[in-house]
């Protein structure tokens, strides 16, 4: 479980791994995601670019390019600052998010990271 104080998220375990669903906000539309893995080896947390476009979010000439590795491989990203992200009442507002193609053998919409958990104080139990 992912708590907050006496707010308690419970993991589903696809593949056993644990996902949560969450609301993104950018630019006053939200979007609700399912598949979102909670990745405690994962320093950032990232969404699917094909998912997010629903809601605004594409690659702008300003944007900071680059690159994250892991065990699904390489991919390019890039940076954007999105309003806000609730995960069952774990909020945070202006936080900063890769956002990539995603194209990893399982179906992910996201990765919750260290940066998300750390900011909300997470705990894992």
């Amino acid at each position: 479980m992912v708590g907050y104080k006496n707010m308690k998220t419970t993991l589903n375990l696809n593949h056993q791994l644990p996902f949560v669903q969450l609301r993104i906000w950018y630019k006053g539309q939200s979007l609700l995601l399912d598949r979102v893995l909670v990745d405690t080896g994962s320093a950032s947390t990232i969404f699917k670019l094909d998912i997010v476009e629903k809601i605004g979010i594409a690659p702008e000439q300003d944007d900071i390019v680059g690159s994250i590795s892991g065990v699904g491989g390489s991919e390019y990203i890039f940076l954007k600052q999105i309003d806000s992200i609730d995960l069952n009442g774990l909020h945070i507002t202006n936080f900063i998010v890769n956002i990539g193609v995603m194209d990893y053998s399982l179906e992910i919409n996201g990765i919750i990271g260290m940066d998300f958990l750390l900011k909300v104080k997470g705990i894992m139990i």
